[in-house]
């Protein structure tokens, strides 16, 4: 049985979104699923249509039975929601749970050791963490073999990403645990070059402790939750449902026994360095409008002023990331550090992308690809080491027939 926590200190990243979803898409999958909801506000309820009012024991009983020799099996409380698919529910009781719990022995293990009676009973159990560090984070934290953190695509989740560092730093200095970290880039917005270029940030900084699935914004997914459907049900045939089974995909394929779980430290310095992106990126959002006025004495003894900079923002990104056009030719630039194949492949060359391979520039993992196209407009798509998607620093997309997405190209 593999335990995953949700875990993000921020509001507004999509946890519940990505729990739900995540838990529906591994029971459609054939997997045994438990969701445990262990924020006090009960969202995974709300989001799956359990009425409040009918929940009369939640996990918070489970866990304070646990704890004062009065158990409750976790059997009592749960609810089905499909086949293979259960959850454990919340109550705002859970809010009380660390001040009932103080000076309890082992008070930090009550959910690794309910959890130990049902393991042969799940493959999964998706663990939904409140927003906040304290004892139930802690107890998700103690009883997870994996930690997903979803990030959304905004200046200021990157530094979200550091307090989890924090907490999963406290955690195995008090109980020498170790993790499988995985960040989770959620609520991709393609249509803003602030998200694409915060996802080419932590993808360069994060390597292979990121799920190469991306969850995009998708208004289906809002849709879904607020019927009380995960998006399997909602709309099988959407983008986000798309998004959540190559999600499942991806974490089934990573075996937590071969890739053993990095040291604190070294994530913490690859969080030292997406923070240090983060500020120069924006520093140059906010860049200053005014211009200095010297003396002239100064100005005399000073060195020649170098030339300003006056690209806009977008064009300095422009400059590394995306599509241009120069004259007659065409600039495809992307960021893919894992890669070991780009391709492009669209209308001008038959959607066959052995024609168009891109070339890696550098080290940091940027390919290019420079190609002389007629003015008109352009249907393509990348092909990364095989795998077909959208050009993710591209704005302009539209559906194709295969229910997935080509970028779109308008050359002058």
């Amino acid at each position: 049985m593999r335990t995953v926590a949700i875990i993000n200190q921020k509001g507004g990243c999509g946890k519940t979104t990505v729990s739900i979803n995540l838990s529906s898409a591994l029971a459609a999958k054939g997997y045994r699923t438990l969701l445990v909801d262990l924020d006090p506000q009960s969202h995974c309820a709300v989001g799956l249509a359990v009425p409040e009012e009918q929940i009369e024991q939640s996990i918070y009983d489970v866990l304070i039975g646990k704890a004062r020799g009065e158990p409750l099996r976790l059997k009592e409380i749960l609810w089905q929601i499909s086949d293979r698919f259960e959850l454990a529910p919340s109550s705002i009781d859970l809010a009380a749970f660390e001040s009932q719990m103080a000076g309890i022995m082992d008070r930090e293990n009550c959910l690794k050791s309910v959890l130990e009676e049902v393991r042969a009973d799940y493959d999964y159990v998706i663990i939904d963490c409140p927003p906040s560090v304290g004892l139930l984070t802690f107890n998700a934290l103690r009883a997870a073999s994996d930690v997903i953190v979803p990030v959304e695509m905004g200046y200021f989740s990157l530094h979200g990403l550091s307090k989890q560092l924090e907490t999963l730093q406290v955690l195995c200095e008090q109980c020498r645990q170790k993790v499988n970290l995985m960040v989770l880039a959620s609520m991709y917005d393609i249509r803003t070059k602030m998200g694409r270029e915060i996802l080419a940030e932590l993808r360069k900084h994060f390597g292979d402790r990121m799920f190469q699935t991306v969850v995009n914004f998708n208004t289906k997914l809002k849709e879904a939750a607020s019927l009380g459907q995960p998006i399997s049900e909602y709309d099988p045939a959407s983008k986000g449902y798309k998004d959540f089974l190559n999600l499942a995909e991806e974490l089934i394929g990573t075996d937590t026994l071969v890739h053993k779980a990095e040291l604190v430290d070294t994530l913490e310095a690859r969080i030292q360095s997406i923070s240090a992106s983060a500020e120069e990126l924006l520093a140059t959002i906010k860049e200053p409008r005014k211009a200095a006025v010297e003396e002239p004495a100064a100005a005399a003894s000073a060195p020649a002023p170098q030339p300003k900079d006056t690209r806009t923002f977008e064009e300095k990104i422009a400059d590394f990331y995306g599509v241009r056009q120069e004259g007659n030719t065409v600039i495809f630039s992307t960021l893919y550090p894992r890669a070991k194949t780009v391709q492009i492949a669209g209308d001008f060359n038959d959607w066959i992308p052995e024609q168009t391979p891109m070339q890696r520039a550098g080290e940091n993992g940027k390919w290019i690809l420079k190609l002389p196209l007629n003015k008109g407009t352009y249907r393509y798509r990348l092909v990364v080491d095989g795998q077909w998607q959208q050009d993710p620093y591209n704005e302009n997309a539209e559906p194709n027939p295969f229910g997935e997405y080509n970028s779109v190209l308008h050359v002058q």
